[in-house]
This record gives C-alpha cells, structure tokens and sequence, in this order.
C-alpha cells in the first residue's frame, strides 16, 4: 500500500473516535527513518493535549490498526501534539492562526522572498497578508508551500 493510501486509510479509522473526544487531527505522517518505518499522528483540542490523551488515542488506533491491519510491514505508531510550532496544513488552519506568529515558504518568490517570519495579519483563502517588521506582504494562497506556528523572540 503506498504511502498517500496509509495516510488516509488512518486518517479514516481515527477521526471518528478524535471527534467523538474532542480532538482535532493535524496531520498523519508514514515514514522511513534508516531502518525503520515510522506512523506518527499528531492531534490537538481546545486547551491542549496532555500524555493521558496521547495514551487513549494510541491505545485506540492500535486496537484499529491491528484488527484491520492495513500496512504491511512493522513500523513504530507515535500519538503526539503537534508542538508549539504546530503546521498549518489546510486553510481552516491558516484561519486560526490570524493574529499569532507564523512562518511561510512560498514556491516562488513574492517580492523578492520565499521565506516570511512574522504577524499574520489576515487570511480570506485566496490571500495571507504577513507583518514582517514594519512591512505588510500579501501572499496567495496557491503559492504557500509550507506554513507553521512560529516562536519569535
């Protein structure tokens, strides 16, 4: 089963019982780390996510994963929270995070940058606009490649 394939077969197992509780899904990830093979799903709520939660989610998924047994070989199942530098992967997650801190890589540049460190200021899913400093850059949306929560100090 290829990769894409896992990560949705999980996703699908796991977001009934994450919204029964409370949790939101951020995101799965299937990957090769040396040797071995590694499923990490990262999940968050409302005031955050404690070891307890982690612990009820993972004991959860495992019962899933080992009576449908969709991935074929060994691999190391991780429930975690996404950090304090938590990824914004759909737009829904960009939305949330106006008026925090954020960090985007762009395809291509805009105005001259791939990378703004700074204050997201709006976001209406065609468009970011980002304080950088003094300066306001507006960002579309089709040309996010990666944005994240950021800590600035």
């Amino acid at each position: 089963m290829s990769t894409p394939k896992i990560k949705a077969t999980v996703e699908e197992m796991v977001l009934p019982f994450l919204q029964e509780n409370g949790f939101e899904l951020v995101d799965v990830e299937y990957v090769k780390e040396g040797s071995n093979w590694f499923l990490r799903v990262f999940v968050d709520k409302d005031g955050g996510i404690d070891i307890d939660d982690c612990g009820r989610i993972s004991e959860y998924l495992s019962e899933k994963l080992d009576a449908d047994d969709p991935i074929p070989s060994a691999y190391f199942l991780e429930v975690s929270s996404p950090g304090a530098e938590r990824p914004l992967k759909k737009a829904e997650d960009v939305a949330k995070a106006v008026g925090k801190d954020v960090f985007v890589t762009t395809y291509e540049p805009v105005e001259g940058l791939k990378e703004f460190e700074g204050r997201l200021l709006s976001f209406d899913n065609d468009e970011l606009v980002i304080a950088v400093g003094k300066k306001n850059y507006a960002i579309p949306y089709n040309k996010v490649a990666s944005a994240r929560l950021a800590i600035i100090f």
